[in-house]
């Protein structure tokens, strides 16, 4: 799960990271009472999608040479113009993709007088099962050139679960940003809140970029990314209440209400399994067969009826489904549940695209007299290879 960069922000204070003082704004007159509130003569206004690159970022509805989602203002004025031109309108960042996102949030911050600018991450590393810290003398808007053109300029040190973060790993993360006396003292502190913050409310990740030195000796939190764990969040019920749904796919918003684990991709089979590795799996045969996957979608091992027929007709809404695959062993799911799911669905949204099914395991002959018996022109498959041979044959057949 995801939250803006002002509910981050918020977050961590809680944990003593030094942050410049900010309001967040939902209305252009927000967004100007909100500067009133600090001490100015500089404010900050910017953009709260969930997306990087909001700086170099375009809004599709303002000039080409427009300035981007993250802007300077030294007047109120100022401040009511950027808000103006950002608020409702669509920005598109290198992780947008070309469709953007539609900003409706403003964060309103106090300026701050910067002499360097560092890279600082926390994030769960699955090929050491710990936390790993990433820290960089090169932070900014270019980070991502500064990891592909220069990697020895990024530095990665793994926490020891047993002990966490101990006083040497902060003086490891200090000394990577070559910061000495009291600034290093200070980044070693931020680096141990964040720290602190990151286990205390199951974070997946937390990139603050930039972490800045003020001209004024200062150490301060500039921005702030944070992804948490969403099979945690029932230990966090305030968390999971900054959850903005509108800046997520609709239709993944519905399959988590279904407790479905679905993921759009570009694609045009739909894909519906039980089982993340089977799942995984089946999209990689699809486009062994020369096709695309048209989502990642995992019913789970005791799905209902309801269920079955709700992830039938999240995968149809997509209009580049061409055509669907169903990949199910039944062990605690039974197949005949599933089938029973499957016709439910495809009566209900009047299937128009090539089904292709394949079943094995718990009551497996009484799910596919269901699904010969239901007047559907389902395709039946002995196994994956077959099956997905068939359901790329009936797409390009459609083609």
């Amino acid at each position: 799960m995801n939250i803006h960069e002002y509910q981050a922000k918020e977050l961590l204070a809680k944990f003593g990271v030094a942050i410049p003082a900010g309001y967040a704004a939902l209305s252009v007159e927000e967004a100007v009472e909100a500067a009133k509130r600090l001490p100015g003569p500089l404010y900050v206004v910017k953009s709260q999608i969930h997306a990087g690159g909001r700086g170099k970022g375009k809004f599709k509805e303002l000039p080409a040479d427009a300035k981007g989602g993250v802007r300077l203002a030294f007047s109120l004025d100022e401040v009511r113009a950027h808000a103006t031109d950002m608020l409702g309108n669509t920005l598109v960042t290198i992780q947008t993709g070309e469709a953007g996102k539609q900003v409706n949030r403003l964060y309103i911050t106090d300026g701050a007088d910067i002499e360097k600018e560092f890279y600082l991450s926390l994030l769960v590393d699955r090929k050491s099962s710990r936390v790993a810290m990433i820290v960089s003398t090169e932070g900014g808007m270019d980070i991502e050139t500064v990891a592909h053109d220069t990697p020895e300029k990024i530095t990665t040190l793994t926490i020891d679960p047993a002990t966490g973060l101990t006083d040497a790993d902060a003086k490891k993360a200090s000394a990577a940003l070559k910061l000495e006396g009291d600034l290093a003292a200070q980044a070693e502190d931020t680096v141990k809140k964040l720290y602190e913050a990151f286990i205390a409310t199951d974070m997946e990740m937390c990139e603050i970029n930039p972490l800045v030195q003020t001209k004024d000796g200062k150490i301060l939190v500039l921005d702030a990314k944070v992804a948490f764990d969403g099979n945690a969040m029932f230990r966090h019920k305030d968390i999971a209440e900054l959850r903005d749904v509108t800046e997520e796919d609709p239709a993944e918003v519905e399959a988590s209400e279904y407790d479905l684990a679905y993921i759009k991709l570009d694609g045009n089979i739909g894909c519906m399994v039980n089982g993340a590795g089977l799942a995984m799996a089946t999209m990689d045969i699809i486009k062994l067969n020369g096709e695309f996957p048209a989502n990642f979608l995992d019913v789970g091992g005791g799905a209902s009826k309801e269920k079955v027929t709700a992830a039938f007709k999240i995968i149809l809404k997509d209009p580049a489904v061409k055509g669907i695959l169903v990949n199910i062993f039944g062990g605690i799911m039974k197949c005949d549940i599933i089938a029973d799911g499957i016709v439910a669905a495809a009566k209900e949204v009047n299937l128009s695209v090539p089904l292709v099914v394949r079943l094995e395991g718990t009551n497996v002959e009484q799910g596919k007299k269901i699904l010969s018996e239901s007047g559907l022109a389902i395709v039946p498959a002995n196994d994956l290879g077959d099956a997905a041979k068939k359901i790329v044959a009936e797409v390009r057949k459609v083609a």
